[in-house]
């Protein structure tokens, strides 16, 4: 149904700041997430690496969604 398209597109985003994330990380030493957040041990910084982590699990479902195929 739509819901799932959407709730996909939110990890989507997700999944690309956490990938935008540890290119920063690579290139530059910055992690932003924990630079918002008071370090990458904060509970709240974890809270968002776990919720990133989700977001790209969601989005293994796009390797097998066949739903366009005409």
């Amino acid at each position: 149904g739509g819901e799932m398209k959407t709730l996909q597109k939110i990890a989507l985003v997700l999944t690309i700041i956490g990938a935008l994330n540890w290119g920063m990380v690579g290139l530059f030493e910055i992690d932003i997430v924990a630079s918002l957040f008071n370090g990458s041990d904060s509970i709240i910084s974890r809270i968002i690496y776990i919720i990133i982590a989700i977001a790209g699990i969601i989005n293994i479902g796009l390797l097998f969604d066949t739903s366009d195929r005409k």
